[in-house]
């Protein structure tokens, strides 16, 4: 059994459960663990309990205390010739279950084959030792925490919390970190101890808390080139938690340099902070806490109470543009804070725009199902019509709780799930954000598709908000609540939000009309078919060959090699004549921004090639084959090609080849130019698609392209990625295409077959879970 790998079903693993739970089964305040032989909390905990009761304890536990360590502290390490035989066995236990291997438990002597693998750990959680188990370790060895890189952990995270255990282990408040390259609350509060000792907190006081203490140590060591080289290591430690930002990364360093200077740069930008190009006291809060520093600049607010023209025009006074209010409330609420009659025209008269939110009863997991997530939906899309908010307008459905990554799953996924599915039947008026905190804000937009990020960054004590960095669609972040004065005694309580600007919230020009976010878009098609038409010849091709240009061009792109290249005589035709050219505009079922020439290009393949090959390469496999690429440039963070896509295939939120908007844009280009290859004007099929065809795209590109199941994907996957030997420039163009993001990386056809397969079924089951979406 290879080290830090938990096995499905490990024999080693069932022979520890079987021998917890016959020699401790029957001692008051023990728990029995499952004899499945799968590594799991069960199996830690009876061996926790286990060693509390040699060690003298009687009130047994599942957690490792103070007790626990002080007891074992007594005894003094653990290692050749230690006397106490069931705690080396239950220590034996311990490493296979975690994946190292101990040598006989039965015999209950710490062999030499014991050392060399609590040396292993040892190594594994950051320092060179000996092979004795100290009482800090032994805790590490009972928990669940990973020591080796796991699947979609990066390589530098791992490398700063091998570097915290091994700087700090020695501190009386420090333990034992994973080790496994994932940004965690652990991880965030150990390094959150690191700042507090190097500020000079006394040990006993270092809690992990963003206090008075630790902010006030901060203000007084801005981290910036010449920084002391401890304070510029924890700096950039917490800058590679957070990143990359906006694309740029950091690296760890004891030394200020380029890398760290452009992070902070484009940190300081994506968290909408003074651009000081240092690690000021305000870059520092970032890093650390959700809510950032409350009292920095806020241009945006919400509140349950009701905006006055005075309201209004006091909050413009005070640096707010736009402010959040409810649409609804539960039908027993007290607290009328829905907005009122005549409230939107007051608020803009008062300066201001506004942005919706939808909460019913969001403060438990039983408030989260995939029904009343449809439910709820359909009440928000009704009350927003009510107000007159036009097509397009973003509401933000409210998780007002700390939900767990467990009920993420359960719950709060499919409740979003539901709200989708709830807007779609409503005809996709409205566009469905997110108000959670950072973990659950990145998750329902990766997984149900939520446009922007409202997050509840003041709640930083929400284990969602710690050691999570914020997320890459966040749109508000609030920070704040204070009783805000809006002069001759009038006081209301206000939350105060960093407002990013990507959703501009809803003006005076968003209320009363009918105007959609691609009504621009058909506008501009309609002209541009016309231009067209008087050009002569095939006015579908013209129309698909002037979108696609000059991105999707020429030799060098290889487009030219692929479809041929467009009529440059039209080109020049269009540009006098046409009308000016719309490059984007804004989907209507997930508000995400559709490139025109992407999805142009991938028509302009159907319409020219069909089903297959070119036709395929022009879309959804050309955009595969880079993502292969990227998959084996991160070779070393995921084994598991399935683990890749389950991570960073068609989402809002992940840096990726292959994102939600390209594989919408590959769908509608699909569909677009399978209509025009059957007869279809280019202009209708467009206008009808984007009026109401795009609510069903996903299901009619995987029934129309797959045949409408999952192993119809895979296989045509498999196809594009190895099959194409028939054409010798297809193959060419595909490996040029994998070369791009992968590098030297061996080909899918070089890749044995098993480990292939799982990155197939990764892109299979994908695009075969969002036709059912």
């Amino acid at each position: 059994m290879s080290r830090g790998v938990w096995a499905v079903v490990d024999p080693k693993v069932l022979e520890a459960q079987q021998w917890v739970n016959k020699n401790y089964g029957s001692v008051p305040g023990y728990q029995r663990c499952a004899e499945d032989g799968r590594t799991g909390w069960g199996v830690m905990y009876s061996l926790t309990r286990a060693l509390q009761h040699e060690l003298g304890i009687t009130a047994l536990s599942d957690s490792f205390g103070p007790t626990t360590l002080a007891r074992l502290g007594e005894r003094g390490p653990i290692g050749p010739g230690y006397p106490h035989q069931r705690i080396v066995q239950i220590a034996k236990h311990g490493l296979f279950c975690k994946g190292y291997w101990a040598g006989d438990a039965a015999s209950g002597v710490y062999e030499g084959i014991t050392s060399d693998a609590v040396r292993d750990l040892k190594a594994d959680i950051g320092f060179a030792s000996d092979g004795r188990l100290t009482p800090k370790v032994f805790k590490a060895l009972l928990n669940m925490d990973a020591y080796t890189l796991q699947s979609g952990g990066r390589p530098e995270v791992r490398d700063i919390q091998r570097w915290l255990n091994a700087s700090y282990l020695d501190k009386s408040t420090f333990f034992v970190i994973p080790c496994d390259g994932h940004y965690s609350r652990d991880v965030q509060v150990a390094l959150m101890r690191a700042i507090q000792y190097q500020i000079g907190i006394p040990e006993d006081q270092a809690t992990g808390n963003f206090g008075p203490g630790t902010q006030d140590g901060l203000r007084r060591n801005t981290a910036r080139p010449g920084s002391p080289a401890g304070w510029v290591r924890l700096f950039s430690a917490a800058c590679v938690f957070n990143g990359p930002a906006d694309g740029v990364s950091a690296g760890f360093t004891s030394t200020w340099d380029a890398a760290l200077g452009a992070f902070v740069a484009a940190f300081q930008g994506f968290s909408l902070l003074a651009r000081t190009g240092v690690g000021d006291y305000a870059t520092w809060a970032q890093l650390l806490v959700s809510s950032g520093d409350p009292d920095r600049p806020a241009g945006a607010c919400d509140t349950r109470f009701h905006i006055s023209v005075a309201r209004a025009r006091a909050l413009k006074a005070a640096g707010y543009h736009v402010v959040g209010r409810y649409l609804d409330e539960d039908p027993w609420g007290t607290l009328d804070k829905e907005i009122q009659p005549g409230e939107l025209e007051a608020i803009f008269a008062g300066g201001l725009r506004v942005f919706p939110i939808s909460q019913y009863a969001s403060d438990a997991v039983g408030d989260f199902t995939w029904s009343k997530g449809y439910d709820h939906a359909l009440r928000a899309h009704d009350r927003a019509v009510g107000y007159g908010f036009n097509r397009g307008t973003v509401i933000y459905f409210a998780v007002d709780y700390d939900a767990t990554g467990e009920q993420i799953t359960s719950n709060i996924v499919p409740y979003f799930q539901g709200v989708q599915a709830g807007l779609a039947t409503r005809g996709k008026r409205y566009v469905a954000g997110v108000y959670a905190s950072r973990n659950v804000c990145t998750r329902v937009s990766d997984e149900a598709f939520a446009r922007f990020s409202f997050v509840s960054g003041m709640s930083w004590g929400f284990s969602g908000n710690l050691g999570f960095p914020l997320p890459a669609n966040w749109s508000f972040n609030q920070i704040k609540e204070f009783s805000f004065d809006a002069g001759g005694g009038d006081r209301f309580d206000l939350d105060r939000d960093v407002h990013r600007g990507n959703d501009p919230g809803v003006g005076r020009e968003n209320v009363g009309g009918e105007d959609s976010p691609v009504d621009a878009f058909l506008r501009y098609i309609d002209g541009l078919y016309a231009t067209a038409v008087a050009y002569g010849g095939d006015a579908n091709l013209r129309v698909l060959e002037y979108l696609r240009h000059p991105t999707y061009t020429g030799v060098w792109s290889g487009w030219e090699m692929l479809i041929g290249d467009v009529d440059q005589a039209w080109i020049e035709y269009a540009r006098a004549h046409a009308p000016a050219k719309v490059e984007s505009y804004q989907d209507p079922t997930y508000g995400i921004t559709v490139h025109v020439d992407h999805l142009a290009a991938t028509a302009n393949a159907v319409y020219l090639k069909g089903d297959g090959g070119r036709g395929d390469f022009g879309g959804w496999a050309g955009d595969l084959a880079t993502f292969y690429g990227e998959w084996r440039s991160h070779g070393e963070e995921y084994a598991s090609g399935y683990a890749f896509c389950a991570d960073r295939l068609a989402k809002i939120n992940q840096l990726s080849s292959f994102p939600l908007n390209d594989l919408v844009e590959d769908a509608d280009g699909y569909l677009i130019g399978r209509a025009a290859r059957g007869g279809a004007r280019i202009d209708q099929a467009i206008r009808a698609h984007l009026t109401d065809g795009h609510r069903t795209r996903f299901r009619r590109f995987h029934a129309d392209r797959y045949g409408g199941t999952a192993r119809g994907a895979r296989d045509a996957a498999w196809t594009a990625l190895v099959g194409t030997t028939g054409d010798a420039q297809l193959a060419g163009l595909t490996e040029a295409a994998i070369r791009k993001t992968g590098g030297a990386c061996l080909l899918p056809g070089q890749l044995p077959a098993d480990k292939l397969e799982p990155f197939l079924q990764g892109y299979a089951e994908t695009v075969d879970r969002m036709s059912r979406g």
